[in-house]
């Protein structure tokens, strides 16, 4: 674990406190689409993400979902080191998206590095930045974006974080995380596919502009 986190944060934490992660934190490996943290659970640990793309949603009263945004390699989650510091529980659903490798930090040092360590506070300020920006992206895209532009742009996003242009997935899993129906996803691939931004296949989709 000490290679894994030299790499992903030797540039951002002082030696002494990656000595501390890498003795204190838990090392975890989750397959493509398990859940990692469910809506309700108390979180007593904040995740560092050595690889991998994490999804984080919303689920409404009917139990819709809808795509917040996605971690990545050397992100956190901000809204849950939010639910460590006030013993809340979770509100939002976190599940890997592709194979994932993470360490898990007890929640009982997150202050105490605030005020220890000044590449940590810095490092948890720029990810609040960093998920405040895409939490916006993503009500803008809800409020003034079409649902064709929205559609794009989720296929893009989601096949960037895979690091990879051909999505497997299903007309009925992207009409769940856009809060839409299958045939309306259905019909507007086919109407990106015939602009030529897409190219649909029998079990995958293929991103043709990113």
């Amino acid at each position: 674990m000490k290679n894994e986190l030299a790499k992903n944060f030797g540039y951002l934490f002082e030696d002494a406190l990656l000595e501390e992660i890498n003795t204190l934190g838990i090392a975890r490996q989750f397959k493509a689409e398990t859940t990692i943290i469910e809506l309700g659970d108390f979180i007593k640990s904040m995740p560092l993400l050595l690889s991998g793309a994490i999804k984080i949603t919303r689920e409404d009263a009917n139990g819709d979902e809808l795509v917040l945004y996605y971690l990545e390699q050397g992100d956190t989650c901000a809204m849950t080191l939010s639910c460590c510091l006030g013993q809340t529980k979770s509100k939002i659903r976190a599940v890997a998206e592709t194979d994932v490798s993470l360490i898990l930090l007890p929640k009982e040092k997150m202050t105490t590095w605030l005020s220890s360590y000044k590449t940590w506070q810095a490092f948890i300020l720029e990810s609040y930045h960093n998920r405040v920006e895409e939490l916006l992206q993503a009500v803008d895209t809800i409020a003034f974006l079409k649902l064709d532009e929205r559609l794009f742009k989720y296929l893009k996003d989601k096949a960037m974080v895979n690091k990879n242009d051909e999505l497997t997935t299903t007309h009925k899993q992207i009409s769940e995380d856009l809060h839409t129906s299958r045939v309306v996803i259905s019909r507007l691939l086919k109407k990106l596919e015939n602009e030529g931004k897409v190219k649909l296949f029998r079990s995958s989709i293929k991103v043709l502009e990113l």
